[in-house]
C-alpha cells in the first residue's frame, strides 16, 4: 500500500511525467496504420488528434487504441532506437508494467505484471512464436533488426490467440512495404562499448504498385560483458545471425503474403562458478575478453514461414493464415562438436476468421485457431519427453461504438490434447507415458466511456485460461541453463484467471495523465519451489500449484511545459500473494520490485538545415527493495534497491535537404552501479568470498547507432 500512497502523492503534487510512453502512443499512429513516414515528436507529443488514428489488435482484433478496453502500450520504431537495449525484449522492458528475466546481457523473457514463460503469448508476423519457451534461460528467436514496433497487451485479454495469453500478448511488427513505384535499402549498425558488441543489417525492398517484397539480413557479435564486482562474465558471449524475406500483393479481391525467417544464435551458458580460494569467476577457455565461446554454449535455430491472406467479401472480409516452424535446440557441455541435449520442435498453425462490415453498428468476428505440435529428444541427455500437442479453439467477437460509448466483448473455447511418450534411460524409466486433455472457456467485456474531449474511462473484465506446459506436466532432469534439477507433475490443473482492469486517460495540450489498475485471481497458479534435495550437484526444483493473487497497476504523467521541454514520471508495482499461505511462502517467485522511472527530455532544433529533430534525454530508473519473495528452502533471496542513470543523443542528418542518415547514441547505467535485478537468474549462481551470491548485471554501457536509408523510384 505504501508504493500507491507514494503514487498519489507524486500525481498530486504535480512531478512532471515521463515522456517516453506518450511520445510512444502518440507516434505509434503512422507505424500503426502499415505506414513508415517520419514523424516531428514536438507535432504530436501531445496531440489527441493523432491518439485517435492508432490502430492496435486488441483482445477482439483490429481496434482504435482510444476504444481498447484492454490495457495497450505500443513501443514504435523511433523508441526503440532510442533505448539503451542488448536485444529487442530489453527494449520494451522499460515500458511501465513490463519487464524482463535475463540472462545476461543477451537473453531476455518478456514479463507482463509479474506473469512471465508460456502465460505471454509471442506473435511475429502474425503468428505466436513456439520455440522451448517454458525454458529459464531461452530467449525468443526474433530478430530485432527486422522489428519497427511493438505491442503489448496487459492481461487475459486476447481471444485470437488460445491458452498461454493469460498475462498477455506481445505482438513484433515488421516494416510497412515501400511506397508504390520506389525501391529502398537500409543499412542499420550499433556499438556496444561494455561487451564490444557489433551489430548491423541490410534491407533491401520494392513496391511496384501490386507487388511488393522485402528482404532483411542481420548479425551480431559479443564477447562477455562486465561489471565492478565481476570483472569480465564467462559464457555471456554470443553470435546471432537471421534473415528474413517476404512477397505480398494487394488487389481489388483482397491481399495475400508469404513470409520466410531464419534465425541462428550460438549463446553461451554462464554458469556462475567461483574458484574458492580467489571468489573470482571460473573460465575454462583461458584469457577473458574474447568472442570465442566456451563450454557449455547453445546452437538454436529457428525458421519459420507464414502466409497471410485477406478476401474481402463485401463490407466484411475473410482472413486465412497459415504457419510452419521447426525450432532445433542443441546443447554443448563436454565436446563442441558432440551435442548432448537435442530437442527438435515443429509446429503446424493456423488461423481463420471472418471479419463482418457494420451490422446495426456492431461489428462482429468469428473464427478458429490453434496449432499440431510434435517434440522429439535427439541427444544423450533429457528434460522433457517426446510428445505431441494438438490445439483447437473457436472464438466469437463483438464491438459496437456510439459516439462517447465503446462496448467490446467476446469469449472462446479451447480444447487441448497432449501426449507424452514413456522414455527408458539406462533401462530404467526417464518418463512415463500419460495423456491429457484440458478444456477452457475464456472470454472479456470492456467499456471505454469519452467523458470529455481529454478525459477518457476503461473498465474491462476478463477470463483466461491456460494448459500446463510440457515441463510442468514432465520434466525430470538437469536444466544446466537453469542450475537446478526440475522434477514435473503430470495430476497438475490448468490455470484460470480473472483480472479486472480500470483505466483512465487524461489529455491536455501540457500534460497527460495515464491511470491502470488491476487485480487478477489465478486458481491452479502452477510455480517451481525449492524442495532442499540435491541430484547430480543440482538443487531439486517441484513444479507445484496454488492460488494466487496479483494486484497492481501503472501510473504514467507526463508534462509539456515549452515546445522542446518534456518531462515524466512513470511508476509500477505489483503486489503477488499465494492466497491462504503464510510466512516464507506467502509471495510468488520472480514477481519484479516496484520501479519508478524519471525522464527529461529536451528537443534542440526540428528544422535544421543540416541537423534535425536533435534531442537529448536523462532518466534516471529506480527500483525498489524486493523484499516480497518465495523464500521456501531459499528458493528466492530478497535484492537491495537500486537507481540506474541512463542518457541518449539523437539527431537526423539532412544532406542537400534530404535525409541521409539517423544518429543516436545512447548510455544505460552511467555510474557504473553495481546490481542484481530481481529476476536475473544468475542471482542463484555461487557466492563470492564476501558471501555475495550470484553474478552482478551489465555496468556502464554506451552504444553508438547509425541508420542509413536509400530510396529511388522504379
Amino acid at each position: 500500500m505504501k508504493h500507491i500512497f507514494l503514487v498519489a502523492a507524486l500525481c498530486a503534487s504535480g512531478v512532471s511525467g515521463l515522456a517516453q510512453p506518450s511520445t510512444v502512443q502518440s507516434n505509434a499512429a503512422a507505424m500503426a496504420s502499415g505506414e513508415n513516414a517520419a514523424v516531428d515528436s514536438a507535432d504530436v507529443f501531445f496531440s489527441h488528434l493523432n491518439l485517435q488514428e492508432v490502430v492496435v489488435t486488441g483482445s477482439t482484433g483490429e481496434t482504435q487504441l482510444k476504444n481498447s478496453a484492454a490495457a495497450i502500450t505500443v513501443v514504435d520504431e523511433r523508441t526503440l532506437m532510442g533505448t539503451a537495449a542488448t536485444n529487442v525484449i530489453d527494449a520494451i522492458a522499460s515500458q511501465p508494467g513490463v519487464s524482463q528475466v535475463s540472462t545476461g546481457a543477451g537473453i531476455s523473457k518478456p514479463v507482463i505484471r509479474g506473469l512471465g514463460y508460456n502465460r505471454i503469448v509471442t506473435v511475429s508476423d502474425g503468428m505466436r512464436q513456439e520455440g522451448q519457451q517454458w525454458g529459464y534461460e531461452h530467449g525468443i528467436e526474433i530478430d530485432g533488426a527486422d522489428v519497427a514496433s511493438v505491442e503489448v497487451l496487459k492481461g487475459p485479454a486476447s481471444l485470437i490467440y488460445g491458452s498461454d495469453a493469460l498475462a498477455g500478448v506481445v505482438k513484433f511488427n515488421r516494416r510497412s512495404p515501400h511506397e508504390a513505384g520506389t525501391m529502398g535499402a537500409t543499412l542499420r549498425s550499433a556499438y556496444h562499448t561494455n561487451n564490444g558488441m557489433a551489430e548491423y543489417s541490410l534491407s533491401l525492398g520494392a513496391n511496384a504498385h501490386s507487388i511488393y517484397w522485402d528482404a532483411t539480413y542481420s548479425e551480431q557479435w559479443a564477447r562477455e560483458y562486465k561489471n565492478r564486482h565481476d570483472g569480465y562474465v564467462p559464457g555471456s558471449q554470443w553470435h546471432e545471425r537471421a534473415i528474413a524475406a517476404l512477397v505480398g500483393t494487394n488487389r481489388s479481391w483482397g491481399k495475400s503474403r508469404i513470409t520466410f525467417t531464419h534465425y541462428h544464435n550460438t549463446p553461451g551458458i554462464i554458469e556462475g562458478e567461483r574458484d574458492e580460494a580467489t571468489g573470482e569467476l571460473v573460465s575454462d577457455y583461458g584469457k577473458l575478453k574474447t568472442y570465442r565461446h566456451g563450454m557449455p554454449f547453445q546452437h538454436v535455430y529457428h525458421t519459420k514461414v507464414v502466409t497471410d491472406n485477406t478476401l474481402y467479401l463485401g463490407a466484411g472480409r475473410l482472413n486465412i493464415m497459415l504457419g510452419y516452424q521447426l525450432n532445433r535446440r542443441q546443447e554443448f557441455e563436454e565436446s563442441a562438436t558432440h551435442y548432448d541435449m537435442y530437442l527438435k520442435l515443429s509446429t503446424l498453425n493456423y488461423n481463420i476468421h471472418y471479419t463482418s462490415g457494420n451490422l446495426g453498428g456492431w461489428r462482429f468476428t468469428t473464427g478458429a485457431g490453434g496449432m499440431w505440435q510434435a517434440n522429439g529428444n535427439h541427444g544423450d541427455e533429457y528434460l522433457i519427453p517426446d510428445y505431441r500437442l494438438l490445439d483447437i479453439g473457436v472464438f466469437a467477437t463483438a464491438q459496437r461504438g456510439w459516439e462517447r460509448l465503446t462496448l467490446t466483448g467476446g469469449v472462446r473455447l479451447d480444447r487441448r490434447h497432449i501426449s507424452a511418450d514413456e522414455l527408458l534411460d539406462d533401462g530404467e524409466v526417464r518418463f512415463e507415458a500419460f495423456k491429457r486433455n484440458f478444456t477452457g472457456c475464456s472470454g472479456s467485456v470492456g467499456a471505454v466511456f469519452h467523458a470529455s474531449q481529454a478525459t477518457t474511462l476503461r473498465l474491462n473484465v476478463a477470463r483466461g485460461f491456460r494448459a500446463p506446459a510440457i515441463s510442468e506436466l514432465s520434466a525430470r532432469g538437469v536444466h544446466e541453463g537453469a542450475l537446478r534439477y526440475e522434477v514435473g507433475d503430470n495430476k497438475l490443473k490448468p490455470e484460470f484467471s480473472t483480472q479486472l482492469d480500470l483505466g483512465m486517460d487524461v489529455t491536455t495540450s501540457m500534460v497527460a495523465l495515464q491511470v491502470a489498475l488491476f487485480t487478477n485471481r489465478i486458481g491452479g497458479y502452477i510455480f517451481l519451489q525449492r524442495d532442499g534435495g540435491v541430484v547430480d550437484d543440482m538443487p531439486v526444483f517441484n513444479y507445484t500449484g496454488g492460488t494466487a493473487q496479483l494486484t497492481g497497476g501503472e501510473v504514467t504523467l507526463d508534462f509539456h511545459p515549452l515546445h522542446c521541454l518534456h518531462v515524466g514520471t512513470a511508476f509500477s508495482m505489483v503486489n503477488a500473494v499465494q492466497l491462504h499461505h503464510h510466512g516464507d511462502s506467502r509471495y510468488l517467485p520472480l514477481t519484479p520490485a516496484p520501479r519508478w522511472v524519471t525522464d527529461v527530455k529536451y528537443e534542440l532544433n526540428h528544422h535544421g538545415k543540416m541537423f534535425c529533430n536533435s534531442y537529448v534525454s536523462l532518466a534516471l530508473d529506480y527500483n525498489f527493495k524486493q523484499s516480497k519473495f518465495y523464500g521456501v528452502n531459499d528458493t528466492e533471496t530478497a535484492t537491495p534497491a537500486y537507481a540506474l542513470l541512463n542518457a541518449t543523443v539523437g539527431t537526423q542528418l539532412n544532406y542537400r535537404g534530404k535525409h541521409v542518415a539517423t544518429l543516436v547514441i545512447t548510455a544505460s547505467n552511467l555510474t557504473d552501479k553495481v546490481y542484481q535485478s530481481h529476476l536475473s537468474r544468475l542471482k542463484a549462481a555461487d557466492a563470492d568470498l564476501d558471501g555475495r551470491r550470484g553474478v552482478f548485471n551489465m555496468g556502464r554501457n554506451v552504444i553508438f547507432k547509425v541508420t542509413i536509408p536509400l530510396t529511388w523510384g522504379i
